[in-house]
Parts: structure tokens; sequence; C-alpha cells
């Protein structure tokens, strides 16, 4: 009988490790949040967004703000992340939350690095992509509509990022309407910056290429590649037509390539 292969518990300086890099995330996110995105009534997508604007519509309610809002209405779904993701992910999410909203309490009578609306836009995304994607590629999230893509995508037809957009263009469709259409042009250029952040921050700014190559004639394909292109794919897609001018080719952007002897075999 085969014995059980047990998983490696996580060490403890790898978790402390973790644990600073989330906070890390929440901090950038913070400093996004309070002195970019709140001073120019911008807002980001998903549960921070919704935060934002109910932060915006209770601002004479002192004690209703966005800390309060992001903790509260991102509870169900850490119960959910919880039940069906696990426990590290609960931890990871819960500090990376409330390290958020601590540290943007604490930013509140910082005043505005910018009111540029253009410089705010793009800083503010960057910083705030930024911050989401560490803690993302650290096991944890700030964003409860990714739990729910993840839940209900398995019943319907449609994608996460599907799901995530679809409830995105209802909270900037509310965001036009609480802020003016101008800011909420604004908040979905801020939004677009910080997702295109977040998939370099959780991919890895190391990109290379892959290439799929269809053919009925993949030996002679294969070893004309394998002869013929040496360090170079300039010669890739002529070497292929040559052998076979009906080829399919898909080259795509890959990321995080690991393997020493192949990372610096093409160029």
């Amino acid at each position: 009988m085969t014995p059980t292969k047990q998983h490696k518990r996580e060490t403890f300086s790898r978790f402390m490790f973790r644990v600073f890099m989330i906070l890390a995330g929440a901090a950038s996110a913070a400093v996004s949040i309070e002195l970019f995105l709140i001073p120019n009534n911008f807002i980001d997508g998903g549960i921070i967004g919704v935060s934002l604007i109910l932060d915006y519509l209770f601002m004479s309610t002192p004690v209703l703000n966005f800390a309060i809002f992001v903790v509260i209405l991102n509870i169900p779904f850490m119960i959910f992340g919880y039940k069906y993701i696990g426990k590290t992910f609960l931890v990871s999410t819960m500090i990376g939350i409330v390290g958020l909203a601590v540290i943007e309490s604490s930013l509140h009578h910082v005043e505005a690095i910018t009111t540029q609306p253009i410089l705010a836009t793009v800083f503010g995304g960057l910083l705030l992509g930024f911050g989401v994607g560490l803690v993302i590629r650290n096991g944890g999230s700030m964003d409860g509509t990714e739990i729910l893509g993840i839940l209900l995508t398995k019943k319907l037809p449609f994608s996460v990022g599907e799901f995530v957009m679809l409830i995105n263009v209802f909270i900037f469709i509310w965001a036009g309407f609480v802020f003016g259409p101008e800011q909420a042009m604004y908040s979905f250029m801020t939004y677009y910056i910080a997702m295109k952040t977040i998939d370099a921050v959780i991919q890895g700014l190391d990109e290379t290429k892959a290439v799929i190559i269809v053919s009925d004639q993949y030996d002679e394909i294969s070893d004309a590649i394998l002869h013929r292109l040496g360090r170079g794919t300039t010669k890739l897609k002529a070497i292929v037509f040559e052998v076979d001018h009906n080829a399919f080719i898909t080259i795509m952007n890959t990321h995080e390539t690991r393997g020493g002897k192949f990372k610096n075999a093409i160029h």
C-alpha cells in the first residue's frame, strides 16, 4: 500500500514573510485610496469601489467610513472563502483587509498627493494594482467579488473574469450617478491601469514567448526547427511555412519561465 503523501507545513519564517508582503500590499493600496482616489472622487471596481461610493454617500457620518465598509462587505465572502478555498486563504485575506482598513484610516489627515485627474488616475492605479497584486501573490485577496465569481461561475456560463467585469460595469454606472460621468470615466481608467499592474505583479515581469504549431508534417517541422533555428525566433515562421504552408501557428506571451537550461536559449 502506497503511503499518503503529506504536504509540508508552512514554516514560521515563510509565514511571517508572507504577512509582511501582504501588509506592504495593503499599505500601497491604502496610499492609493486615501491620497489619490478619495480626494479626486475616483473609485476602483469590486468591494473597494462599492466601499468608496458608500464612504462618499455617508461622509457626514464619521462612524461609517471606507475602512468600516471594506471590512463589513468582505465578511460574507471571507466566510465563503474559508468554506470552499481554505484556512490559509482566509487568514491571508483577513490580514490584507484589516491591514488595508487600519492603514487607510491612519492616513485620513495626510494631504492628498495630487488633485490632477490624469496623475491621480495613473499613479493611483499603479499603486492600487501593485498593492492588490502583492496580496494576491501571497495567498490573499482584498476583493470579495472575485471569491463570489469563483463560486458562482461553477454553475453559470461565465468565467471569473467575465463575472467580475459584469459586476464592475454596474458599479461604474452607479459611480456615474453619484460622482458624475467624468469621474466615472477616470475611475474606469484607474481600474484598467490597476488590473494591468495586478497582472504584472502576479505573473512577473520576465516575459518570454510560447509557440504552438499545428501541422500534419510535425516530424519534419520539429527536425527543421531543431537543426536550423538556433537562438533566434525571427526565422521560426519562415522555417515552419517552408515545410508546410498550411501550418497553424500561435505565438503568445508567457511569464515566470522556470528552468535555467532553456531560459536564455531563445532571444
